[in-house]
């Protein structure tokens, strides 16, 4: 039993490795990133709720338009001395009352204050669906920017272990030839310092490898180790071809967020217009329907007359009579409590109209608030269209920049692959010193290296332009 309880164990942990090292090899392409961080994203979910508030706040702007019913009911005991609702007499006896209502308010005219707040939710609700859209594009731009980032910290990874490897078949022959003597102690020394060197290099790779990863996996919102594909990600090394004024007019076309600050500054001035109206007079039509009821009411049928004495008396003939008179007796009948509710129905309909006069300056200091958040949201506007000209002058000049610099690196990668080569043949044959070739090996991986931090040093630039000018790339 023991047995066979051991080998499940160890079954289930061998699976378990198996899915381990399966779920850390999956590799992700860029849009596949993209479609994660637009379902996973935090901040583009908490834009959506906002989104989604406003939608409901557009909503029940338009439900205001609509008449206000209401109903109330109520029922309960009253001791001692009392109106009865029945009579309107006082009363001295324990009471169960009860009463309904139903009312109905509709305004006709508030100074279009119900008019134009529902406009003013409209505008809202659309630069909410505008500021989501941006939130879209802003994540969508700083996912490639982070999955370029990962795999120019993966290049940059494999040149330096490339360096390493380049420098061990080095360390191999300088220690034969050292373990020989035939060759300068010194340089197999060096050699081993430029490995060690070689390895610490890697190291901080590594390091910015997994910060580039976790910058990711953070937009991604995954808690699992991510991997990254190439598959279907095609890199142009041609001139970017549209100057920083041709994107900023693109940008001012297609950027979502320049319809957002649009749509808020016109919704601020629809503001103005609904403080205005608290100016203006009311109207409004009501309608009530009341009944009530009361234990004390009740309802007397007659059921005969008898003869009875009143005390009085009438003297004949000097002989006294008694004054008698018919009485009519009754019984008492309480009343229904549904047909107190029918019998004691009454409506009311009539016209409401409210003047303001004075209201400790509210209204005016309310007009004067929504004319500063008028001018805030155009100072808000024109706030982001300088920033985002000079955000793109800025990374249309470093574009250029890096585009040049990749262009000269290219050159220098070449010529230094030459004069390595050279170097490497004399000092394997002995004619050049160490110093020649080591210098001449570092100065080719350092282009290589230099070559492949220009190379993405353009692509982001790019890419951030295409975003600028409204192009979607996932």
């Amino acid at each position: 039993m023991i047995k066979k309880s051991l080998f499940y164990l160890i079954a289930i942990g061998f699976s378990f490795s198996v899915c381990c090292q399966n779920q850390q090899e999956i590799k992700y392409t860029l849009e596949e990133c993209i479609n994660i961080a637009l379902e996973n994203n935090l901040s583009l979910k908490s834009a959506k709720n906002s989104e989604k508030s406003a939608k409901i706040n557009y909503n029940q702007s338009k439900a205001d338009l609509l008449p206000n019913l209401n109903g109330s009911y109520n029922i309960g005991v009253n001791n001692g001395r009392s109106i009865d609702p029945f009579t309107n007499d006082f009363i001295n006896q324990q009471l169960t009352f009860s009463s309904a209502n139903l009312s109905l308010n509709a305004t006709v005219f508030n100074g279009f204050s119900l008019l134009n707040t529902l406009k003013q939710q409209k505008l809202n609700s659309q630069a909410s669906n505008f500021e989501v859209e941006q939130e879209k594009q802003n994540l969508i731009l700083n996912v490639t920017l982070a999955y370029l980032q990962v795999l120019n910290s993966k290049d940059l990874l494999t040149l330096n272990e490339e360096r390493l490897v380049v420098t061990n078949n080095q360390l191999k022959i300088q220690k034969d030839l050292y373990d020989e003597g035939r060759e300068n102690p010194a340089d197999y020394t060096d050699l081993l310092g430029q490995k060690a060197s070689d390895e610490t290099t890697i190291l901080s790779s590594r390091i910015a490898l997994n910060n580039s990863k976790l910058n990711l996996r953070t937009l991604l919102n995954l808690k699992n180790n991510i991997e990254i594909s190439t598959t279907g990600l095609l890199f142009s090394l041609e001139k970017y071809k549209l100057t920083s004024e041709e994107v900023f007019k693109d940008a001012l076309q297609n950027l979502a967020t320049f319809k957002a600050s649009e749509l808020r500054v016109a919704s601020a001035k629809k503001g103005v217009s609904v403080a205005k109206a608290q100016y203006m007079p009311e109207i409004s039509l009501f309608g009530q329907l009341n009944t009530n009821y009361s234990s004390a009411a009740q309802t007397f049928t007659e059921i005969g007359t008898s003869l009875v004495e009143t005390g009085d008396f009438v003297t004949i003939n000097n002989q006294n009579f008694q004054v008698q008179t018919n009485q009519t007796s009754f019984q008492a009948n309480e009343i229904s409590y549904l047909d107190q509710l029918d019998n004691n129905l009454n409506s009311v309909v009539g016209v409401s109209l409210r003047v303001p006069i004075f209201n400790g300056f509210r209204a005016k200091n309310n007009v004067a608030l929504e004319k500063i958040q008028v001018e805030e949201s155009l100072i808000a506007l024109e706030q982001t269209q300088f920033e985002i000209k000079n955000a793109i002058q800025q990374v249309h000049f470093d574009m250029e920049a890096a585009f040049s610099r990749y262009q000269s690196l290219q050159k220098q990668v070449m010529a230094f692959e030459k004069s390595f080569e050279i170097n490497k043949t004399r000092f394997n044959n002995g004619v050049s010193n160490f110093l020649a070739y080591i210098t001449s090996k570092n100065n080719l991986e350092n282009s290589k290296i230099n070559l492949s931090i220009a190379k993405y040093d353009y692509f982001l630039r790019v890419k951030v332009l295409e975003f600028y000018g409204g192009e979607t790339f996932n």
